[in-house]
């Protein structure tokens, strides 16, 4: 039993108001619900995303690469690498020297991941790692050999509100060494529509993804949750550009956790706030970057403008 699990779920659902940490939502139904997501027409980020990739693999690849030594290239939060497979071919066909280091927290993940590179990439050099960000953060300051460029897609640095994310980038900085390079991508404020239809999809599957928390609480906790006592709600404020995920009971009701040993009242119309999904725009990731050490050295853009990947250097 993952004991942080445990804790978390302790201190999230007796806190007021109640909340859960999305990063619980991915397990083996999770991980499968967001490939559900990232295919979905609404859900843009993923589109976006590849079509940089797509686009611009020629001058990402070079600005990665070291042509003396290569270089370790280390992905936080892999997922599928659907994306990533598009970099990691073009780097195999330009004969590049490195090594992928994907990492997840889902272990089902990674295990998909290397199996599927193993198949379709033969000859890359890939060493899977589960793990949190910040306990790998730790282990990253020991790759000192060689150039690494840390890459994190996605926009997952859109789950951490802004003092957290400096904190986080602040992290990265300090596994840095002054050749590294960060690759992160930010999704970009748009029109609030656009944003509120991607996490609030009519077919249910962002609300099924969401619910997957309780799922997990009731499977690894012994929780008694009835998931169609809670609905899914999605809001996004364009002044701070924060999309904030719900669950709302529609109902009072009691739940038991057997593995807590407790009974956790709702109110009809109480919330469990289970994720937030930041948007930026260059006036920010700019504010982000100086108060966390970094500098930017070049960002890439979708054709809609929806979408940004840049590139940062640790700041002398």
């Amino acid at each position: 039993m993952d004991n942080t699990f445990k804790k978390e779920v302790l201190e999230g659902l007796t806190s007021f108001p109640k909340y859960l940490s999305s990063k619980y939502i991915y397990d083996k139904k999770g991980d499968k619900l967001f490939q559900d997501i990232m295919a979905m027409p609404e859900y843009y980020l993923t589109n976006c995303e590849f079509e940089i990739l797509k686009t611009h693999k020629e001058a990402i690849a070079n600005a990665f690469n070291d042509t003396e030594k290569g270089f370790d290239l280390i992905e936080l939060g892999a997922g599928d690498g659907k994306k990533t497979k598009v970099l990691l071919k073009h780097l195999q066909e330009k004969n590049v020297n490195y090594t992928y280091k994907p990492i997840d927290i889902s272990q089902n993940a990674i295990d998909n991941l290397v199996t599927a590179l193993s198949k379709e990439i033969p000859k890359i050099q890939v060493a899977g790692e589960k793990g949190e960000y910040f306990e790998v953060l730790e282990r990253l300051k020991n790759f000192k050999d060689r150039k690494k460029v840390i890459m994190v897609l996605g926009s997952n640095i859109g789950n951490l509100l802004h003092p957290k994310a400096i904190d986080f980038l602040s992290k990265l900085k300090d596994s840095m060494n002054e050749n590294d390079l960060l690759f992160m991508g930010f999704d970009q404020k748009k029109n609030p529509q656009t944003i509120l239809d991607a996490y609030n999809d009519l077919t249910g599957i962002t609300e099924a993804f969401n619910k997957n928390l309780l799922n997990r609480i009731n499977k690894e906790l012994g929780g008694n949750f009835n998931l169609d006592n809670f609905k899914h709600w999605e809001v996004y404020d364009p002044e701070t550009g924060t999309a904030k995920s719900y669950l709302v009971a529609t109902k009072e009701m009691l739940v038991t956790i057997d593995s807590l040993d407790i009974t956790i009242s709702f109110d009809a119309w109480e919330t469990i706030h289970t994720e937030i999904s930041q948007k930026y725009n260059d006036k920010v990731v700019n504010w982000l970057a100086k108060e966390s050490g970094l500098h930017i050295e070049k960002d890439f853009t979708d054709s809609k403008g929806y979408y940004k990947n840049y590139l940062f250097k640790r700041k002398q």
